[in-house]
């Protein structure tokens, strides 16, 4: 047997996953992808809980988090549901990546209780739990059963959504990201049936989002939008929502971070947010979330943050194969000018992302990575984007490691010591 070069055998599996990407998107724009009816601004979850007494539900559960509840963020919410004669129960035991188990107890709850709906109210994993929670008490299947694609015969049970956040857009997506907290994954359970039937995008519970918190989300978000924009699945139509999301974001999170009560401010992160999510809900994502997915599977590392930290590094290494998309993002983002010549619009907008990364005060590097768990990451994160995302351009395992390689602290790099103390994220403060 002739072993082919290493660049040569790159060559063609990219050109053979590429062609296998390409029908799969064909296949794809075709599914037919529900859209919830949306109520955007202040107080509108007061009105979606008014909607919802209309709609004959037995009891609503609430899946969110303890943090939200000691808020009191779900106070309006719930009033509004008690004075509408609506019956409800919260199941506030949401932690950080939608682990297994807790969503275990949730089925359990859903079904000691006697409901019938789930409101998720709350950031990325109240959605994910909830989503999974509605799809696996409707299929009589563990949530690790449906992980994959379409692996339910039933629809969930019905489903609602309040973000409390403005990133994930998993108010609009057919996706719900769990984890094994035993071995270290995160993992998708993919079905156009989880979009939820109606939303509330309501900034006044934005007011309060840390900066840090806010930063991070958005961030989210404008890599929701990036990533759909110059992937292989993109249409007309998520380009649009992709380059009006990237527009928002940058008019948009500064503000926000700088002045959390800007209702406008966090009205048009919730849309943009919310765009970026009918984006890649059609056109998908790409390396940015394969990757920060191993981060957080193995180390906790808050997704958001994880899409920030990984951004600028891939899509430098996918620049030269997305040069005239990336042109067009500038536009968008009002960092260049129609008109200029691609690579230099190109050039800006990759500036730009290191620029406004900065200027909110995010860390460029993963506190927890270490060196020695990179060759599996890289690994792991290739698997995904190869198997599931339509990306522009393939990577090797090998560069996907030096890429994770740039963004080790200081103090964790082969042969290096760290360079003073570390520097203080501005919005954390």
């Amino acid at each position: 047997m002739i072993e082919m070069p290493g660049f040569v055998s790159d060559v063609v599996r990219s050109v053979g996953l590429s062609t296998a990407m390409k029908a799969a998107g064909v296949v794809t724009g075709f599914l037919p992808i529900p859209q919830p009816m949306l109520l955007v601004g202040p107080k509108s979850s007061a009105r979606l809980a008014q909607a919802l007494a209309g709609f004959g539900h037995r009891r609503i559960l609430v899946v969110t988090d303890a943090m939200i509840v000691k808020l009191g963020l779900l106070k309006g919410f719930t009033r509004a549901l008690t004075k509408a004669g609506t019956q409800f129960v919260v199941f506030d035991a949401v932690t950080a990546d939608a682990p297994i188990p807790m969503i275990e107890k949730g089925i359990a709850f859903y079904r000691r209780r006697g409901c019938d709906a789930i409101v998720a109210f709350g950031g990325g994993s109240p959605m994910d739990a909830a989503k999974a929670i509605a799809y696996s008490v409707a299929n009589g299947k563990p949530p690790r059963a449906l992980v994959g694609y379409f692996r339910g015969l039933r629809s969930p049970v019905p489903v609602y959504a309040v973000p409390t956040t403005a990133g994930t857009g998993s108010e609009v997506t057919v996706v719900a990201v769990i984890s094994d907290p035993e071995a270290g994954q995160k993992l998708v359970i993919a079905d156009t049936r989880l979009v939820p039937s109606m939303a509330a995008l309501d900034p006044t519970l934005m007011v309060g989002l840390p900066p840090a918190v806010t930063a991070a989300t958005g961030m989210d978000a404008l890599t929701h939008a990036i990533e759909a924009f110059i992937g292989q699945w993109a249409t007309d139509y998520t380009d649009r929502m992709a380059l009006a999301a990237v527009g928002l974001v940058y008019e948009n999170l500064r503000v926000a971070c700088r002045d959390g009560r800007n209702l406008e401010a966090r009205e048009r992160m919730s849309l943009a947010a919310t765009y970026a999510g009918l984006a890649f809900t059609r056109a998908n994502v790409g390396y940015v979330h394969a990757i920060s997915h191993q981060l957080g599977g193995k180390y906790h590392t808050p997704h958001g943050l994880a899409n920030a930290i990984m951004l600028p590094h891939v899509l430098r290494f996918l620049a030269p194969a997305v040069t005239k998309r990336l042109a067009l993002l500038a536009v968008a983002a009002r960092v260049g000018k129609a008109g200029e010549r691609a690579p230099v619009l190109a050039k800006k907008f990759l500036e730009s992302i290191g620029k406004l990364g900065r200027d909110l005060g995010l860390p460029n590097t993963v506190d927890a990575l270490k060196a020695k768990d990179i060759p599996e990451l890289a690994k792991a994160a290739c698997r995904e984007a190869d198997a599931n995302y339509p990306v522009p351009k393939y990577m090797s395992p090998q560069t996907c490691g030096e890429l994770l390689h740039k963004v080790l602290p200081a103090d964790a790099r082969p042969g290096k010591r760290a360079a003073g103390p570390k520097r203080r994220s501005k919005v954390a403060r």
